[in-house]
């Protein structure tokens, strides 16, 4: 018996992975090993409208159950514990190995581990699971006090979401300001002020150094001798590829799992996608990416590169973050720029943020501006991924400039 193709990880780039290989008519055995029950979905919504109670997940999920049986994908709820290349077999806690063909690695990551005293004490929560997004649904009561340890994306956004459900919320965060590594000074001095105005008190440029408590937690230390006082934490602390299976396979990993722009690692049939592949980009250069956008899209490029294409994977990464009421959207990818150039207000909280490096833009932010990159075809982010994608060069002046289309520069 063939051994098919074999993905690891069950969530969306796996999920999109195995109903790409169905769509494209591959016939042989798919299987679908997951370490977390149910199927594959995709999470935003767990941060957001989902722990706020405003929807369920049916909307998110990449197929109904149904669909997987239908169609013969089979869904294995197992830890994956090694991947042995010789026998061509991925090892399994509690199931027997599983032979392979193909084998797709989509395992994701998972939530770094503050290494504080007391961060084990129950009250102290994190998410990325259903499970932990119905903890903290079940903590947050109106009037609760809750310590949230990080603000990069999924900090801010439970920060925002807890305070939406009437929670009183002070947040801790290393840098100068929410989301200040990914988006920059300026960006993260505006968020900083949004999250004041709703009543989040912001701590900056400070960390949680230990969690305090009799079996239950009680308050949160910061290093900057801060006692808070608190009914329950969250900590967003950040994510680290999930790769541990990996070790001593042979399978290159480094930050990750290292692919080309095909998705493929290092070893025959073996290929990586979402975000535990640190793939090689075609403007961007190696890069690994933790948003839903690139998981899905990148899950069925690595379908479509298991049965032959020769098609790289070259999408202009975006993603979003909703807050309260405002919108942030970006297009591109930036982890350094020597030019930050606004067009629009950032005092009214209207802008849009160009990310330039030896004058090439490398990323454009909308913040309460410029239009979904994927449906609004006419929008300035849309046009600004055609700025990206083509690595032109646009004077500061001309981007500051209201008057300059951003179509019209792309398409000059």
């Amino acid at each position: 018996m063939s051994g098919g193709v074999v993905i690891v990880g069950a969530g969306l780039a796996g999920g999109n992975a195995a109903v790409t290989l169905r769509e494209s008519g591959y016939r042989e055995r798919i299987v679908l090993v997951g370490d977390e029950p149910g199927i594959p979905f995709g999470r935003p919504p767990l941060s957001k409208t989902y722990l706020r109670g405003e929807e369920g997940l049916t909307d998110w999920l990449v197929k109904p159950a149904p669909w997987y049986a239908e169609r013969g994908i089979e869904r294995l709820f197992a830890t994956a514990i090694a991947v042995d290349l010789s026998a061509r077999e991925v090892r399994l806690t509690a199931a027997a190995p599983l032979p392979f063909d193909r084998l797709l690695i989509a395992t994701g990551g998972r939530n770094r581990h503050l290494p504080s005293p007391g961060a084990d004490l129950a009250g102290v929560l994190s998410l990325r699971t259903v499970g932990d997004c119905d903890a903290i649904k079940n903590a947050a009561r109106p009037g609760q006090r809750a310590v949230v340890v990080g603000m990069g994306f999924i900090g801010s956004e439970v920060a925002a979401s807890l305070r939406q459900l009437g929670v009183e919320v002070t947040a801790v965060c290393t840098g100068s300001g929410p989301l200040v590594s990914v988006l920059g000074p300026e960006v993260a001095e505006v968020m900083a002020g949004v999250h004041r105005d709703y009543g989040v008190q912001l701590l900056v440029d400070d960390r949680a150094e230990a969690f305090i408590g009799d079996g239950r937690v009680e308050a949160v230390l910061t290093s900057r001798g801060a006692r808070l006082e608190c009914d329950f934490a969250v900590v967003g602390a950040g994510i680290e590829p999930a790769v541990d299976m990996l070790k001593g396979s042979g399978i290159a990993i480094d930050n990750g799992v290292i692919v080309d722009a095909r998705c493929r690692t290092n070893v025959e049939g073996v290929f990586a996608a979402g975000d535990v592949a640190n793939h090689e980009h075609p403007v961007f250069g190696r890069v690994r990416v933790e948003h839903y956008n690139n998981a899905e899209r990148q899950g069925r490029a690595a379908a479509r590169s298991m049965l032959g294409s020769g098609d790289t994977y070259a999408d202009v990464h975006t993603f979003w973050s909703d807050q309260y009421e405002h919108k942030i959207e970006y297009v591109g990818h930036a982890r350094r720029w020597d030019q930050f150039v606004v067009r629009g207000t950032i005092e009214q909280r209207s802008f849009l943020g160009f990310y330039v490096e030896g004058g090439h833009i490398r990323a454009v932010l909308g913040f309460n501006r410029g239009g979904d990159p994927e449906l609004d075809a006419d929008g300035d982010l849309a046009a600004a991924k055609l700025l990206i994608h083509d690595g032109k060069r646009i004077a500061a002046h001309v981007l500051e400039d209201e008057n300059a289309p951003i179509a019209e520069l792309a398409n000059a």
